[in-house]
């Protein structure tokens, strides 16, 4: 059955880059941050946007305030469009921290998640208990989300150790690798104290290990204009604010005054 948009307006004037794919999706994925969103909010943000949403990170330790019935409630509306409801990592340090990842594994199958995140923004992980990490949530049924980056105010993890990290946790089994961005979008990894991104960086990491399984942590408007004019519209997006997921959509679209070229340039290749 075709959506409401697809039965009123023209195709072109949908999609005029062209390619966007539907899900499941394999490229140009999109990540919400969930900070702690009531039922109905939640609820009407997947209803209004559940097609152009990838995952929903519940952010920091917002999982373990969240009442149960309302964890379990979110997991099911996410499911019934598709999308994926994760944990983020802070929740994975705080077990890691407290001696209780194993506890933790098993309380994430038993609330029905399917994916977590194992990150080391805040913590210190050896690259042995990292890949032991990686490994261990695998075993329980649990797919994994990695994050590259330390959380401090001008950290920054230079290209090398970028590579390397990417590359040892896919080989560990991660599904896809984080480049930390936080919340804020300032004054981490690859954002400056304006929150500009450093563009030889992000060149030199997309041409070194590509955009497939990346995921790009961009929660300013100005830092998503900026990947997706430069990388295309087919990377993925991380940390995106639930107001702005539909805004992100049109973005990659060609939509947008900002991204308007890439529905011109996709016409001119026909």
């Amino acid at each position: 059955m075709k959506s409401l948009p697809a039965m009123c307006w023209p195709q072109k004037m949908i999609d005029p880059s062209g390619i966007r794919q539907s899900k499941p999706r394999t490229a140009g994925c999109t990540m919400i941050l969930d900070k702690g969103l009531g039922l109905s909010a939640f609820r009407d943000l997947v209803s209004t946007a559940g097609d152009y949403i990838d995952w929903i990170k519940l952010g920091f330790g917002t999982p373990a305030l969240t009442p149960i019935p309302i964890l379990r409630e979110k997991l099911a509306i996410a499911q019934s469009r598709e999308v994926i409801l994760y944990p983020g990592g802070t929740m994975f340090e705080v077990a890691h921290a407290q001696d209780q990842v194993e506890r933790y594994f098993s309380a994430l199958v038993e609330l029905g998640f399917t994916y977590m995140e194992i990150s080391d923004g805040t913590v210190e992980l050896s690259r042995k208990k990292r890949d032991h990490y990686i490994r261990a949530a695998l075993s329980n049924g649990l797919n994994v989300i990695t994050e590259i980056g330390k959380k401090a105010d001008g950290s920054y993890t230079p290209i090398p150790l970028l590579t390397e990290t990417y590359h040892r946790d896919r080989e560990s089994g991660a599904a896809f690798v984080i480049v930390e961005g936080r919340e804020s979008g300032k004054n981490v990894g690859i954002y400056n104290e304006k929150g500009e991104a450093d563009m030889e960086y992000l060149f030199t990491v997309h041409e070194q290990i590509g955009s497939r399984f990346l995921i790009w942590e961009a929660p300013q408007k100005s830092q998503q204009v900026q990947l997706l004019q430069a990388l295309g519209p087919d990377i993925h997006l991380g940390n995106v604010s639930p107001q702005e997921s539909l805004a992100v959509e049109a973005l990659r679209r060609g939509l947008r005054s900002d991204t308007f070229a890439i529905g011109l340039r996709m016409e001119r290749h026909e």
